[in-house]
C-alpha cells in the first residue's frame, strides 16, 4: 500500500504532462519549485509548522547575484512542549545555480545545481542529532507551462562521523498548479535512502498558496509514513 502511495506521487509529474501546454510561468511566483530570482532580488521566507508537540519557526534570506546564481541563509528554532529538544538548529547556507533556462534547449527544460552546507545547533536540534556538519548537492529539474509547473530533484546528503557517518538520497517529485485567480496549489513528495536504513523517510506533501503581488502566503500540510508523523505549517514569502 505504501509503494502504491509513493508511486503514485513520482508518476503524477509524467501523466500531467500530457494534458498540458508550453507557456511561461507566472512573475513572482516564489512558491514555483522551479522559481528563480533575479539579480539583486532578496526572497524572504518565514515559516513556522507544528508537529509531535515541537513548535518550530524559521527565517530564510536568499539574494540573486546574478539572473542564474542566487545564495542565501537559514535558521530554526524549535520548542518542544513535552520534551527537552528545545533550541537553534543549524545554520543553513546553500544556493542554487541554473544549468539551462527554457530558451536553451529545443524541449524547454529548465535544470539547476543546488548545493550547500549545514552547521552548528544544538544536539537536541540538529539532523542527525549527532552530526555537527552535513553537506549536500542535487540536481533539479523540470519544465513550466502556463497553468502549472512539473519538477523533480535529487539530492544527495554526506554526514561525516567517526563511528556514525552516513549519506542520504533524496527523490522529490513536485507538481504545482496555478489556478484562477492568485490561487495556487502543490503536491509532492521526498522519498530518502539512507546508508543507514533507521534514517529513511517517505514524505507526502500538499500546499496552498494564495499571492498578492511580491507576497505569498502559504499553507501546508505533510505526513511521513515511516514514522507516521503528521505536520502542518504556513509560510510567509515576501520577494524585494
Amino acid at each position: 500500500m505504501l509503494f502504491k502511495k509513493i508511486m503514485a506521487v513520482a508518476v503524477m509529474p509524467v501523466m500531467a504532462m500530457f494534458v498540458c501546454s508550453a507557456a511561461s510561468a507566472a512573475n513572482f511566483d516564489t512558491s514555483d519549485p522551479l522559481y528563480m530570482q533575479g539579480r539583486s532580488e532578496i526572497l524572504s521566507t518565514s515559516n513556522i509548522a507544528y508537529y509531535d508537540s515541537i513548535l518550530r519557526i524559521g527565517q530564510s534570506l536568499s539574494y540573486g547575484f546574478t539572473e542564474r546564481f542566487n545564495a542565501g541563509i537559514s535558521l530554526h528554532y524549535q520548542n518542544d512542549f513535552h520534551g527537552d529538544e528545545d533550541g537553534f538548529s543549524s545554520f543553513d547556507l546553500g544556493g542554487k545555480y541554473r544549468l539551462m533556462t527554457a530558451a536553451d534547449n529545443s524541449a524547454n527544460i529548465i535544470s539547476d545545481v543546488l548545493f550547500g552546507f549545514k552547521f552548528g545547533g544544538s544536539s537536541h536540534v540538529r539532523t542527525p542529532w549527532f552530526a555537527d556538519s552535513t553537506y549536500y548537492a542535487g540536481l533539479r529539474f523540470g519544465r513550466e507551462y502556463a497553468a502549472m509547473t512539473l519538477a523533480g530533484t535529487v539530492k544527495s546528503s554526506w554526514i561525516f562521523d567517526d563511528e556514525r557517518g552516513m549519506s542520504y538520497i533524496d527523490f522529490i517529485p513536485e507538481v504545482y498548479f496555478r489556478l484562477r485567480g492568485a490561487w495556487r496549489v502543490g503536491v509532492g513528495g521526498d522519498i530518502r535512502k539512507s546508508t543507514n536504513p533507521d534514517f529513511d523517510q517517505e514524505w507526502l506533501n500538499a500546499k496552498l498558496v494564495r499571492q498578492y503581488g511580491r507576497t505569498q502566503y502559504i499553507g501546508h500540510i505533510d505526513y511521513e509514513f515511516e514514522g507516521d508523523e503528521l505536520q502542518i505549517g504556513a509560510k510567509l514569502n515576501i520577494l524585494f
